[in-house]
């Protein structure tokens, strides 16, 4: 007779008498086997932990969102954002985002337009907080955040100016029933700027709380500024070196805002530039005695009457162009003028190398995000994000050197104003990307987007981040000496709230929820060996 041993392979079998009890003890008692009650008991265990782990995932779902608002008070218009999230499981993990219920709007112009009148600057933020007290259920207004971060529009006004600006803004926000302090009203500084947009991106790739070397560094064109921030292993100036520490994870920043550096404030800036006769640095043919030369604009353009209204999307204050500028259309000049901008002020560089202005900028390290108007720039043209230094140059190239009467007709959707940015954009942003900050014009490394998988890549979505997750970490900006308690609102070892860990979503999570349970449970109940 043959029957598989306890390994499956047959072996030789011979009937004998069964052996005595003290033979038994001598052989050792065979290892009795797991009865089929305790496989059934083991399976159910297992089917309850992932059940367990299932109601948990609905429950969070199913619970009610609480809400936060942000207004971003940047220098071309004020856009609050009402947040919909519901907490993590557990003390430290992130906030997850309802995007259903999350939206925003935005009203022109920015607060900074109101230095002469600062009563208005609140009045203007009326329509948003009524959008934010639509979208905020009534009974979650007491539990609701709502903070004001302004940026470089408020940065470049006078300080005492800006402060009458931001309490006009404070008695609108005391009466609109959410939770606020004064506090939370504030001018945030130019590397929390970056910073936070940071932190946005590298959640939105599921980077952030991991390995700094896997993070993604970004670069944002503004308004009114400039802000690079990311991780390098590069000793900094201390001025320029941020610590962001998150959860047990110290992420060493290079993070800078270089104000005036903006699109809208570079452009204003550049006819300035092209009608200064004295200006030696710009070749004097572009100057004449009662006309300038305006290479950063197609040939065949003549003066708007009264002011052009610039897009939404990219420069929206009203500019006026200047009647006497004699639209040449030469891309290789606009890029040689929005180069000049770049490089002022640099004969007072204090350090071994400056390439923008007088600020040390690292060699950028690792991979790239360039976003708002480097993305506008990029979605007008229809450039594809890998390859976009090198396609932004030729599409660039052509359009300064078109004829404004086709271009007016090629793009009939847009008005005068929309259009007459593009040359000018697109020879500053290859005069930035390419010729000071050194990146290849065949860069595989940078992608130009406004979001990532559905996450927007707004620095306002990492402030929120910072501001209601539940763990306290720090971002330490280690050359700054706070003279005031007050100076902790923007400067200084600066404690703020952060989460901890890699973030995951509610479906990665449940799956290692269950991973502990069936770990848990078989180490109590099914041990089979």
């Amino acid at each position: 007779m043959r029957r598989p041993n306890a390994r499956g392979e047959p072996k030789e079998q011979t009937l004998a008498p069964a052996p005595s009890p003290a033979a038994r003890i001598r052989m050792g008692a065979p290892r009795r086997q797991p009865s089929s009650r305790r496989r059934v008991a083991c399976a159910l265990a297992l089917l309850a932990a992932s059940a367990l782990a299932l109601l948990l995932l609905l429950a969070s779902r199913s619970a009610p969102p609480r809400y936060g608002v942000i207004i971003d008070a940047g220098s071309t218009g004020s856009r609050v954002h009402v947040i919909a999230y519901r907490a993590g499981p557990g003390r430290g993990a992130p906030p997850q985002l309802d995007w259903a219920r999350t939206a925003s709007l935005k009203a022109n112009p920015g607060l900074s337009s109101f230095a002469a009148d600062p009563r208005g600057a609140g009045l203007s933020l009326a329509p948003l907080v009524e959008f934010a007290r639509r979208r905020v259920p009534r009974e979650r207004w007491a539990d609701t955040e709502v903070r004001l971060m302004a940026t470089a529009g408020l940065r470049l006004l006078d300080a005492a100016v800006a402060e009458s600006v931001l309490e006009s803004c404070r008695d609108v926000l005391r009466q609109s029933g959410f939770l606020f302090q004064d506090k939370w009203a504030t001018v945030i500084s130019g590397a929390e700027e970056g910073i936070y947009a940071w932190v946005a991106a590298n959640y939105a790739l599921g980077t952030l709380g991991g390995d700094p070397h896997d993070t993604t560094g970004i670069i944002e064109l503004g308004g009114a500024s400039v802000q690079v921030t990311f991780v390098t292993g590069e000793p900094l100036p201390p001025e320029f070196s941020h610590v962001l520490k998150f959860g047990d994870v110290s992420y060493n920043l290079y993070s800078h805002s270089f104000l005036q550096l903006g699109l809208n404030v570079a452009y204003e800036s550049l006819h300035d530039l092209l009608s200064s006769p004295g200006l030696k640095s710009i070749a004097a043919h572009l100057i004449t005695q009662t006309k300038y030369k305006d290479p950063c604009t197609p040939r065949g353009f003549t003066s708007m009457v009264g002011t052009a209204k610039l897009p939404v999307s990219v420069l929206e204050p009203k500019v006026e162009y200047r009647p006497f500028a004699h639209a040449v259309g030469n891309f290789s000049e606009c890029r040689s003028a929005a180069l000049t901008l770049l490089q002022k002020g640099k004969e007072g560089c204090a350090y071994h190398d400056c390439r923008l202005g007088a600020a040390f900028v690292p060699e950028l390290e690792g991979k790239f995000l360039a976003t708002e108007n480097f993305y506008h720039t990029s979605k007008f043209f229809g450039l594809h994000s890998k390859s976009f230094l090198s396609d932004l140059m030729v599409a660039g190239e052509k359009f300064c050197h078109g004829d404004w009467s086709k271009i007016k007709k090629k793009y009939s959707s847009f008005n005068e104003g929309e259009l007459l940015l593009f040359c000018f954009s697109s020879a500053y942003i290859i005069a930035l990307l390419h010729d000071t900050l050194k990146m290849p014009l065949e860069h595989k490394r940078i992608d130009v987007v406004n979001q990532i998988h559905g996450v927007p890549v707004d620095w306002a979505l990492g402030a929120f981040i910072v501001q209601t997750t539940l763990n306290r970490t720090d971002i330490l900006h280690p050359e700054v000496e706070k003279a005031s308690a007050e100076d902790d609102l923007r400067h200084g070892e600066r404690p703020v709230h952060h989460n901890q860990g890699q973030l995951m979503s509610f479906a990665r999570r449940r799956w290692e929820w269950v991973n502990l349970l069936q770990r848990s449970t078989s180490d109590r109940v099914c041990r089979f060996s």
